[in-house]
């Protein structure tokens, strides 16, 4: 299975440190962030990494090579930062089948295979956690009936129908490129993932859910420690 893996931001809350480089090679423990997600899509399995690139993308290319891990990895360039549904439809060409996505600037404590092996019992996974009805408020929320199957997603409303919300964690159909290709912009003029999936699921799809383990999503510098110490509590 082909690991789709966007990295194409700058970063710009963490400040200096991505001054000069892209957010993917700000140091977290000792390597890259872009390592640790690399290294989480090949233990679940990626035989293939697709890396969305952008900002200062000529950086990643010569810090990775062509392969991380002997994981084969081939570069799509997002030319403009239209969200994350656009960054997945630029890897489309490069996919074949159901594929795995894992956002670049994740760090887990554990492995995320569950969520791959669940495929096989659904259309699509979403790895997903609880949090505060605040902290569900900016990111995309999940509504799911009795056996944990989603019925709806809606990004960062203002009454989270839920607190339960994605982790950048999915195993998704071929078939959702389709979806992100009628997808329409937002008030910020991004293409939202979260409506492409929801489109999925009006359509019939069956998109089950998993529980997975601890995980910063690293935007500031403070993430960046939070990264830090989840990895020394591993390690």
């Amino acid at each position: 299975m082909d690991a789709v893996i966007p990295a194409a931001g700058q970063g710009s809350r963490l400040g200096e440190l991505t001054d000069d480089r892209p957010k993917g090679l700000v140091d977290v423990a000792g390597r890259p962030l872009l390592a640790h997600a690399f290294e989480t899509a090949v233990e679940a399995g990626a035989d293939g990494l697709v890396v969305i690139v952008g900002y200062e993308a000529a950086q990643i290319v010569d810090r990775f090579g062509d392969a991380f891990e002997g994981v084969p990895i081939t570069y799509v360039h997002q030319r403009e930062r239209l969200g994350l549904g656009h960054a997945v439809l630029q890897a489309e060409p490069h996919v074949d089948g159901t594929f795995f996505l894992l956002n670049g600037d994740n760090v887990f404590a554990g492995s995320v295979e569950p969520a791959v092996e669940a495929v096989g019992e659904a259309d699509a996974v979403l790895g997903v956690e609880a949090v505060s009805p605040e902290v569900a408020a900016t990111t995309g929320v999940i509504e799911t009936d009795e056996a944990g199957h989603v019925t709806g997603l809606v990004e960062k409303p203002d009454d989270p129908p839920s607190t339960l919300v994605t982790t950048g964690c999915y195993v998704l159909p071929e078939d959702v490129f389709h979806a992100c290709a009628l997808l329409r912009p937002s008030a910020e003029g991004e293409y939202q993932l979260s409506e492409a999936v929801g489109l999925l699921v009006r359509a019939g799809y069956e998109v089950a859910t998993v529980r997975l383990g601890e995980r910063v999503n690293v935007n500031t510098s403070e993430d960046a420690g939070r990264a830090r110490e989840l990895l020394r509590g591993v390690w």
